[in-house]
């Protein structure tokens, strides 16, 4: 079946201030979590643009390893907070995990605090890598950004499901840690002397103040009129199954999910939106049998998730025929999160 494509040279001449509405209603803080792959770093940039928009100082930041917001808003993106449009006070930044270990209180490797402690010829009874060091280095500067006075807004695209659960369970991991330290140090009695110069009692206060400032993270999470959640998905059982898993993960911390954003549907993207320019390519369910077919998953996939959409804003953003890059496709996306 042929389907007849306006050419992308004709995409060029619209006026693409006219097609999307430029608001989006959030809260101070908005995460975007699930699994890898559904569309996350999309979401955050088009919040992120539609917020800047409209006038709000808004930083979109990515603690996710694999960073693809740069492709995103095809634009360079630095490691610290810059601001990257003239027009807009849009703010951006990628956190590298492995650069911002060196100057946290984990040390350059993510040793523990115990390494250096002990001195050259002591061996770490901790193993000396501290599991989830490289989230702890990412949520540190994280938090320094949402108190940052430039910015009104957060948007975060946060790494895979996995990666942000652990952030949320730092703080007793720490607890933990810093109790066997102290457990440690009252055995060794005078051995911290003899092999070292640093004083222990500041790496154990450097682990305090930063369990204390992700306890202060995790209030921000719990407060739905500060932060929303926002789960992505895509129509298919495995997503929706993860999404399950995380919403029930969440709920643990007490943190509520206000949004469920459901990505790649394959419905018109003007039916979505509310928006219909011509160039617009729409999956056709009755003349192509593949679309017909993969509808037929999508709608199997999102009957299942009525219990996970239940309580929550659920938004549906199309499957594009053109993949999701740069200002006028990432408007379309807004125009599906918006009201």
């Amino acid at each position: 079946m042929e389907i007849d494509v306006e050419p992308v040279e004709a995409i060029e001449e619209i006026d693409e201030a006219e097609l999307v509405p430029t608001g989006i209603d959030a809260p101070d803080y908005v995460l975007y979590g699930g699994k890898g792959g559904v569309g996350k770093t999309t979401m955050a940039a088009a919040t992120a643009l539609a917020s800047a928009r409209d006038g709000t100082p808004t930083l979109v930041v990515s603690t996710d390893p694999a960073h693809s917001l740069s492709d995103t808003l095809e634009t360079e993106v630095p490691e610290e907070p810059a601001r990257i449009r003239e027009d807009d006070p849009l703010f951006a930044a990628e956190i590298d995990p492995e650069d911002a270990l060196a100057d946290g209180p984990f040390g350059g490797n993510g040793a523990s605090p115990l390494s250096g402690m002990l001195g050259d010829d002591v061996t770490d009874p901790f193993g000396g890598s501290m599991p989830g060091a490289d989230e702890a280095a990412a949520v540190r500067l994280l938090l320094t950004y949402l108190d940052d006075p430039r910015f009104e807004r957060v948007i975060v695209d946060t790494a895979p499901t996995g990666h942000t659960l652990r952030l949320l369970e730092l703080p007793e991991m720490l607890d933990s840690m810093m109790g066997k330290i102290v457990t440690l140090r009252e055995r060794m009695s005078g051995m911290f002397d003899v092999f070292g110069d640093e004083d222990p009692e500041e790496g154990i206060d450097s682990l305090q103040e930063f369990s204390d400032r992700i306890e202060r993270l995790r209030a921000l999470l719990r407060d739905p009129a500060k932060t929303d959640f926002r789960v992505v998905m895509v129509p298919e059982e495995l997503s929706v199954l993860e999404s399950e898993r995380l919403l029930d993960r969440l709920a643990e911390f007490g943190i509520p999910v206000g949004t469920v954003v459901v990505n790649r549907v394959m419905q018109d993207p003007g039916e979505l939106s509310g928006v219909d320019p011509d160039w617009f390519v729409a999956p056709n369910h009755t003349g192509c049998a593949f679309c017909s077919r993969r509808w037929e998953v999508q709608q199997r996939a999102l009957k299942r998730s009525q219990d996970l959409f239940r309580g929550h804003v659920v938004r549906r953003v199309p499957l594009l025929a053109e993949e999701v890059r740069g200002e006028r496709l990432l408007r379309v996306v807004a125009a599906c999160l918006a009201d």
